[in-house]
């Protein structure tokens, strides 16, 4: 019986998009650029009848002014509550009060019961900008050296100029996304490079990670 050779397993970098993530900005492998932005919610339920339909008109008014595609998603993770509870601990062996003992435990018991038959998720609310600039095929560093005649520094600081050309639009994007949502009562704050390394180990490992705060500033 011939022997069938295992296709060599394709390491995980290979499925994830993402090439670097600097200053706020992630870099995807096809050289595109996005800017995530954690924004606040707002309780629509709790709004009259004429607010919500300002603010579903508001938005509307929002997304038809934008000429470039925003991506909006909310990402649900579960509470890790073993923190607050080892520091609930802490607090009960330096009470000297007997009876507040008793109380802590009890509350400590109270939670780690509670958690484990209803789990505690929290819902954070994200908009993606993006900007994905013109590739021309052999347009990449040995394209630049072409044009250049082979000056690489020449070829370099092109390609810084065009670089930051390209980070700049996606700055002006991301401010008229945050303008947007602001006239409406949503704050929108860029996430910063270790909230976002944060977010990405958390959306790519959902079994392993709960929930850590990230907070708009």
């Amino acid at each position: 019986m011939a022997e069938t050779k295992q296709q060599p397993t394709k390491p995980s970098q290979d499925f994830v998009e993402v090439k670097s993530i600097k200053d706020g900005v992630v870099y995807l492998k096809n050289k595109g650029l996005r800017q995530i932005l954690i924004v606040s919610g707002v309780n629509f339920d709790l709004k009259s009848d004429d607010e919500q339909n300002l603010i579903l008109g508001t938005f509307q008014n929002f997304l038809n002014a934008l000429d470039f595609s925003v991506q909006f998603f909310i990402h649900s993770r579960k509470v890790n509550v073993d923190k607050y509870l080892k520091l609930m601990e802490s607090r009960k062996e330096e009470e000297g009060n007997e009876l507040l003992k008793i109380q802590i435990e009890e509350y400590i018991n109270f939670i780690r019961n509670f958690v484990q038959e209803n789990a505690i998720i929290t819902k954070t609310f994200f908009a993606v900008v993006p900007y994905d600039p013109v590739v021309i095929p052999g347009g990449g560093s040995k394209g630049l050296m072409s044009f250049f005649g082979g000056n690489k520094s020449s070829a370099k600081a092109a390609a810084e100029a065009t670089l930051q050309e390209n980070l700049e639009q996606l700055r002006r994007r991301s401010e008229q996304v945050i303008t947007g949502l602001n006239q409406i009562g949503l704050r929108a704050v860029p996430l910063e490079d270790d909230d976002l390394v944060e977010l990405f180990y958390n959306l790519y490992n959902p079994q392993l990670v709960e929930k850590k705060d990230i907070a708009a500033q």
